[in-house]
């Protein structure tokens, strides 16, 4: 059986795209709190595809980047 990290890794030499288990797991995350913050419009940029609940790679480290850089700020104040 392959883990998340394996299909993460093959999705990012692959098709961009993850699923919201494996963007959690991206994230280091739960996929609760994933679905917590896709709920409340404070996650990452989500694409649905017919039913399915997509993430991009690039939009996942986007949003890693901009709270990095906001805690930063809040740091510095």
């Amino acid at each position: 059986m392959v883990d998340h990290t394996d299909r993460a890794d093959v999705a990012r030499h692959g098709s961009p795209y993850l699923n919201a288990r494996q963007a959690a797991f991206f994230l280091k995350m739960s996929p609760r709190s994933l679905q917590r913050l896709r709920a409340s419009g404070k996650g990452p940029t989500v694409r649905r595809h017919a039913r399915m609940v997509l993430y991009h790679i690039d939009d996942l480290e986007a949003w890693s980047r901009s709270r990095a850089d906001a805690r930063a700020r809040e740091a510095q104040s």
